[in-house]
């Protein structure tokens, strides 16, 4: 059956135990299955007090995150494994089980070019020998795509499942995103319908970030063909009422949203099972 989580960002700008707390208890009290963590300093993740929270709260969490600056993986291997190390140990020391997000890029990293065959072959042999650590901590991985303004490496769904596909592991699963989808895609059915063997985890996004269904992403397609595919992987609310500024220059949202947390997160939940309900995907 699928469950719902929401991004931390539909509550809060920057992680810390105070401000995370919040967000926990915040997803808890809306009626989530879980909350999904922006993991991006590892090293200051409060363990004791979120793994408390998380479960008075009665909620699980997933983890994600960007690869910081200086840690582009196509080009500096060792530090992005290095880095994501430390991720999965404090990941593991939280009794988590998931790790998702810009596992193999910095967002706003640019080089002017398209990814050559070699940073790709780069990118498959450090996700490889990640993915074999995940799986002994009991962890699994999911690699996004991210549109062409973020990120020059993977764009699109299929370009991202061939370098799953290469990896070769069930520990890396396929991380879709339906506001870069409405950029980079033609369309929703075909992605997705293209890329269900390896598709584990969806930030149900809309086209301006904001409350789903005020914007252009075609929910209708897209329910459809998850129904189609018997989804039964993860759906997460990501609308961003609060960023921080790295993520903010890395993204580009210069603009306040127009709608509350409050809003975002209850009326956002409410159109997501309506959605689902309607087309006839258990949840």
């Amino acid at each position: 059956m699928n469950k719902f989580g929401a991004h931390a960002f539909v509550w809060i700008g920057a992680w810390d135990t105070a401000a995370g707390n919040h967000a926990i208890q915040q997803a808890g009290k809306h009626g989530f299955d879980f909350i999904e963590i922006p993991l991006l300093n590892p090293a200051a993740f409060d363990v004791p007090s979120h793994t408390a929270t998380l479960k008075q709260a009665g909620i699980s969490a997933t983890y994600s995150l960007v690869l910081p600056k200086g840690h582009q993986m196509s080009i500096y291997p060792e530090k992005a494994r290095t880095f994501l190390l430390g991720a999965l140990d404090t990941i593991q020391s939280a009794e988590g089980d998931y790790l998702c997000g810009c596992i193999a890029y910095e967002l706003g990293f640019l080089t002017g070019k398209p990814p050559s065959v070699q940073e790709r072959a780069t990118v498959v042999e450090v996700l490889r020998d990640l993915a074999g650590e995940a799986a002994r901590r009991g962890i699994r991985l999911g690699l996004e795509a991210c549109n062409r303004y973020e990120t020059y490496l993977y764009n699109t769904l299929e370009d991202t499942r061939q370098t799953i596909l290469a990896v070769g592991s069930d520990t890396l699963k396929l991380h879709a995103d339906t506001y870069h989808m409405n950029i980079e895609e033609e369309g929703f059915a075909k992605p997705i319908r293209a890329t269900a063997d390896v598709l584990d985890y969806i930030h149900m996004s809309e086209s301006h970030r904001g409350l789903v269904g005020s914007g252009t992403v075609n929910w209708d397609q897209v329910w459809a063909t998850l129904t189609e595919i018997n989804y039964q992987g993860y759906l997460v609310l990501e609308s961003f009422a609060a960023i921080n500024p790295d993520l903010q220059a890395a993204t580009c949202l210069w603009r306040p949203p127009n709608q509350s947390s409050e809003v975002l997160a209850r009326e956002g939940l409410a159109f997501l099972k309506a959605g689902a309900t309607r087309a006839g995907l258990g949840f």
